[in-house]
């Protein structure tokens, strides 16, 4: 089994990846921002590649490392023009060795790649190869780069369309696999979202998100990176004034966020002398106001789509839509993979059904692919 398994190289899975967005090292954390909102909106991954002498690649970044970094620093929050001029360094702080890139050569074997993710590298930046069989295309009009990312999210589908091979294991609840970690990162929904800033970092890092927990143990809600990168670096206002709840709410209804939410969010920014900062989010206001204004009344009823948002009931106004991604501790091994690839998401959320539903713990990609490497000993 683990010979036909392990036969392709790392090269295999990034056939038709793009080459991913790099800037260097001296670039503004401004023109990273926007860099962002470019990737964004082209549909593609949402974290940009930093980069070092030679190229070398010295770090992944999204839209959440730029919000920790201007929430971190009440400086920053107090200029956050002054802020976005720093270069791009300043937001690769130490993760005790948990979020790193690795770079692997395209040659390596799959087993190679596995106990990178597994020893502690967030995601793998392989270099792209032209020519031979294996021919790769840097599409997507990458701005530089030469190479593309390796996920976990790609092994573990890797090992999805294999499933067969490991029929023993598929099958079996990720509870009796002791794959339900009970450590994660949770908040309680009253409290300050300022206060969930290092929680937040260690998501980042860890692929995996803060759970949004109330006093008796229910799961209302998450933050995470992915739901932060639909904003832009103006929520890092919401992120220093508003509670859990509100910061749910703003993030869901993000370019339309609730009267109420808005109100809260200026008051608290006047509360803490946060004037430039206040001023940014009321000429992000006027400039989304005027933008709703130009459309054209041929685009009302698409408009309207985008805009209004249904909440569901009983989750702090989220919409259904956002909902986290919960299973069982009863749930197969399989369906806990097809689950989170569907939703494209690294972790899901374990609810006991015999304590009420309260949250029992995570399963996370990473003891997923453990379990795989342990069956190729």
């Amino acid at each position: 089994m683990a010979v036909s398994l392990l036969a392709n190289e790392v090269s295999d899975l990034c056939i038709g990846k793009p080459a991913v967005r790099s800037l260097p090292l001296s670039a503004a954390a401004g023109e990273l921002a926007a860099a962002l909102r470019r990737v964004a909106r082209s549909g593609a991954a949402a974290c940009v590649a930093v980069t070092g002498p030679a190229r070398a690649v010295v770090g992944r970044v999204g839209l959440a490392d730029v919000l920790c970094f201007l929430c971190t620093d009440p400086e920053a929050l107090a200029r956050p023009a002054a802020a976005l001029a720093k270069p791009v360094s300043a937001l690769l702080l130490p993760k005790d060795g948990a979020g790193e890139v690795r770079r692997v050569d395209p040659r390596s074997s799959i087993l190679e790649a596995l106990d990178a993710v597994l020893s502690g590298a967030q995601v793998l930046a392989v270099p792209l190869r032209a020519g031979g069989r294996r021919k790769q295309l840097a599409g997507g009009g990458g701005a530089a780069g030469d190479f593309c990312w390796l996920t976990q999210e790609d092994l573990v589908r890797y090992f999805l369309n294999s499933i067969g091979l490991f029929y023993h294991v598929a099958a079996r609840s990720v509870s009796s696999l002791g794959l339900v970690r009970t450590e994660f990162l949770s908040v309680r929904p009253g409290e300050a979202a300022l206060s969930a800033v290092p929680l937040i970092r260690r998501a980042i890092a860890t692929e995996t998100a803060v759970a949004v927990v109330t006093e008796d143990g229910h799961l209302v809600g998450e933050i995470s990176p992915a739901l932060l990168a639909a904003c832009d670096e103006t929520a890092a206002a919401a992120i220093a004034t508003l509670s859990v709840a509100d910061l749910m709410a703003y993030v869901d209804y993000f370019g339309s966020p609730p009267e109420h939410i808005l109100r809260a969010i200026k008051a608290g920014l006047k509360d803490k002398g946060l004037d430039s900062m206040l001023e940014l989010i009321e000429d992000e206001t006027l400039s989304s106001f005027s933008s709703l204004s130009s459309a054209s009344s041929s685009s009302d009823e698409e408009t309207g789509r985008a805009q209004l948002r249904r909440p569901s009931s009983g989750s702090y106004g989220r919409r259904s839509a956002e909902e986290p991604v919960v299973c069982s501790p009863a749930s197969s091994l399989v369906a806990v993979m097809v689950q989170a690839l569907a939703h494209r998401v690294s972790y899901v959320w374990v609810l006991d059904e015999d304590d009420d539903c309260r949250l029992a713990g995570i399963v996370t990609f990473a003891d997923v692919l453990r379990v795989f490497r342990e069956q190729l000993l």
